[in-house]
């Protein structure tokens, strides 16, 4: 089954301002956001990746991959991915589509936010993709309205079961 785009929008679009209790809200533990954005993904591709340690995975709060909640360790995953579950490629800004992930930096140094696509104008930029994200819960929140130094396209490419 590759990646649906579709589903993973209806998740986004579903749950931006609520949590879905099958998930830990890590929104105390220093953010929801990649959280979300891994429950986006999961709902598009239906497989998870049991790696240990490398891998993409969530069964509980004590049992997950890094790759689900932290955001570095996402884009690590997805970049990398050769085996089961979604996989992508970084790519430049002008090519985002609804269902991959930017990621921000704050401070220049490292990423620390990831927020879903769900909506880009005929030429993407910063005032015409519409994100959605958790932590700092968002629905169709224009990119352009985050103060950061760098962003990353996650350009999400396909799932592999």
């Amino acid at each position: 089954m590759p990646y649906d785009v579709t589903r993973a929008l209806e998740y986004a679009r579903k749950w931006a301002f609520a949590r879905n209790l099958r998930y830990y809200n890590f929104d105390a533990l220093g953010g929801d956001c990649t959280n979300f954005i891994s429950q986006c993904l999961y709902a598009g591709c239906g497989v998870m990746n049991y790696t240990p340690d490398t891998g993409w995975y969530y069964i509980s709060l004590n049992s997950r991959a890094p790759a689900w909640t932290g955001v570095p360790f996402l884009y690590n995953f997805l970049v990398n991915n050769r085996g089961t579950g979604p996989y992508g490629r970084e790519a430049p800004l002008d090519n985002a589509r609804p269902g991959d992930i930017v990621q921000l930096s704050f401070d220049g140094i490292r990423f620390s936010h990831s927020l879903f696509v769900v909506s880009t104008g005929a030429v993407p930029r910063p005032d015409n993709i519409l994100i959605a994200t958790h932590t700092y819960d968002s629905y169709n929140r224009p990119l352009s309205t985050y103060t950061y130094v760098s962003h990353r396209l996650i350009c999400i490419e396909g799932a592999r079961h």
